[in-house]
């Protein structure tokens, strides 16, 4: 009987976010808080943890504190058998450089690979929203014999322009081109209207990327990225194939969910992503017990609705609300309100996402916003209903939706 390969992850959690700021003006993308308990990173380690993947690095670079220290407090593995979760942060062991690259990184700390002697390496970013179960990728990789296995995601082909496009060979498999953001996608094989994109994450066998990042480093015109050199190295030798995400299946996903796949590279998407959790029937679905995502643990009181009056209803619809949150009077609709959010008398929040501590004040009106940590929002204050004011104080998106930084007052 064949022993089981020996897997180490590796999550890529360098990611600097820009298109994301101000949610990123103090942390690294990955650690960018979600869903009202988690942080951005929870949904690939979740994955990795959830298949019985317990020995991971995490690569970190930018502002990586945050990310740091939710880590440590949140992801700690028996070290009994020798599992854990570790930050790694870039620490020069190349030369006096941080990290010029997701490949570099992985290069930079080949140290880790040679300590642990893994067959096979499971490369995963740090900034999607998604359930998968690596333990079918790992399965398909080792029976194929391929040097890569790349997540693959089918888009409408007018939509792949946005991504990493894989051409196929005719058995759907093997990967035999790969052009980023290509102005004229193909089709896959069984479906010419269907393209086939990187989800960004990898299954290598790990003497594969270990020769591959060691010569990738040698060359002075790489970006040294995994997708962008490493991918399309291992495809010119014909030694990368598809994972087809539609064949994913992880337990307790309906039918609804499956298939779902969120990359939250904008504040758009962000919020986009937040809305998909609160409907009645929610496209993802953050109480399959089957395949739980792991967050960190609340010491706090539960959350408290008070005053049924008329002119002060403490209420919440359609939305998610987390432990030591006091809606005092105040009136919360398709929203999540993470942990110790204050929503007070007569204030109307609709269409929101508001991050820890948030303070809403009396008669203020909250829509269509994103409102980071330990914000105040004084009485009688307005976000989300004259755009063009709250575009002079705060950032909106292309789409409309009012972002407030971290800290910051909204004055009435």
């Amino acid at each position: 009987m064949a022993r089981e390969p020996r897997v180490l992850g590796m999550v890529l959690a360098g990611g600097e976010g820009k298109r994301l700021w101000p949610l990123t003006a103090d942390r690294a993308k990955p650690a960018v808080p979600f869903g009202g308990t988690y942080r951005l990173i929870d949904f690939a380690l979740s994955n990795l943890v959830n298949g019985g993947y317990l020995r991971i690095a995490v690569l970190t670079q930018y502002k990586s504190h945050s990310l740091d220290r939710h880590i440590a407090a949140t992801w700690q593995l028996s070290t009994l058998f020798g599992n854990y979760v570790v930050p790694v942060p870039a620490q020069m062991r190349r030369g006096p450089r941080w990290f010029s690259g997701s490949a570099d990184a992985i290069y930079q700390n080949l140290n880790l690979i040679g300590d642990e002697k893994p067959d096979v390496i499971c490369v995963f970013g740090a900034d999607h929203v998604y359930r998968v179960d690596p333990r079918q990728m790992v399965a398909q990789h080792v029976a194929s014999g391929a040097g890569v296995t790349v997540a693959g995601l089918r888009v409408p082909v007018e939509q792949a322009t946005a991504f990493g496009v894989m051409e196929l060979a005719p058995d759907g498999k093997r990967i035999r081109a790969f052009r980023e953001k290509p102005q004229f996608p193909l089709g896959v094989p069984d479906d010419p209207d269907q393209a086939m994109v990187s989800m960004g994450n990898y299954v290598f066998d790990a003497k594969v990327l270990v020769e591959a990042v060691t010569a990738d480093s040698k060359d002075s015109a790489s970006s040294h990225d995994i997708g962008g050199d490493i991918i399309p190295m291992l495809v010119d030798r014909g030694d990368a194939q598809v994972f087809d995400f539609a064949n994913s299946f992880v337990p307790g996903v309906s039918e609804r969910e499956h298939g779902y796949w969120r990359d939250i590279g904008t504040l758009d998407a962000y919020y986009d992503a937040h809305m998909d959790l609160i409907s009645p029937d929610p496209i993802f679905n953050l109480y399959n017990r089957d395949w739980p995502i792991l967050g960190r643990p609340d010491r706090l009181p539960p959350a408290k609705f008070v005053f049924d009056e008329p002119g002060r209803t403490g209420l919440a619809v359609d939305s998610m609300v987390c432990a030591g949150v006091i809606v005092s009077g105040g009136v919360v609709r398709r929203s999540v309100l993470s942990p110790e959010v204050v929503v007070r008398q007569s204030a109307e929040v609709d269409g929101s996402v508001l991050l820890d501590g948030v303070d809403v004040g009396a008669g203020a009106v909250v829509r269509n916003s994103i409102v980071d940590k330990n914000v105040v929002i004084e009485p009688g204050a307005s976000l989300g209903v004259d755009i063009e004011r709250d575009r002079d104080r705060f950032v909106v998106s292309p789409g409309g939706i009012v972002v407030v930084g971290k800290g910051e007052r909204v004055r009435a």
